[in-house]
């Protein structure tokens, strides 16, 4: 969802970082600052939340600031997707979240689905890395990457209840439930449902 706004913050915000991650001159160095305070305005104003409260999510950062990074698993079972409902806001998603230091993007996956859904499930192959920006989601204060994994549902049974998560299911590609269009949309659902039964070679990127 393009919000020119929104992409004008994220990228002042950037610009302010950086320079007050390698600036050296201090002239220089308050002017980085009075950017990232413009930046932090913007955000508080257009979204009416507290200016501390965007300084913590949104500006918080030092050195050069990069995209995050969130992974999701796609697991099969009889041709349906495996989703979690999210705590959160009560609609459902892909198992998966923002990628930990430490880990490989196929070992977030597993992971994610150990804790989220209950299931032991094996890498298999990727299926697509996405921007956020040129997807249909809610704005954001972060800028993302989104990387889909297909896993191989090995063993486990399902959660009843998780610290981020109310249910787990298996849903047809024609009877998905309200989705968490800021985790996933129904779009990116159904194309990874048919990237799974595609050839390996296919990659969906951006």
């Amino acid at each position: 969802m393009n919000i020119p706004w929104l992409q004008w913050a994220k990228e002042i915000q950037a610009i302010s970082q950086a320079g007050l991650a390698y600036g050296e001159n201090g002239y220089d160095l308050e002017r980085y600052e009075a950017l990232r305070k413009i930046s932090v305005e913007m955000m508080s104003h257009f979204t009416d939340t507290p200016i501390d409260k965007v300084t913590e999510l949104f500006a918080s950062d030092t050195g050069y600031q990069t995209p995050k990074v969130d992974i999701r698993a796609v697991v099969l079972k009889e041709n349906k997707v495996l989703l979690v409902k999210e705590r959160a806001d009560g609609a459902w998603a892909l198992p998966g979240g923002w990628a930990d230091i430490g880990y490989t993007p196929s070992e977030v996956a597993v992971k994610e689905t150990r804790e989220e859904a209950g299931y032991q499930v094996k890498p298999v192959r990727l299926l697509a890395v996405l921007d956020k920006k040129c997807h249909a989601h809610p704005p954001a204060p972060n800028y993302v990457y989104k990387i889909f994994i297909l896993c191989e549902l090995v063993g486990g049974e399902a959660l009843e209840v998780s610290l981020e998560t109310t249910e787990v299911g298996f849903f047809g590609e024609q009877e998905l439930p309200p989705l968490s269009i800021e985790r996933n949309t129904v779009e990116q659902v159904k194309r990874m449902i048919e990237l799974a039964g595609g050839p390996a070679s296919q990659v969906l990127l951006d």
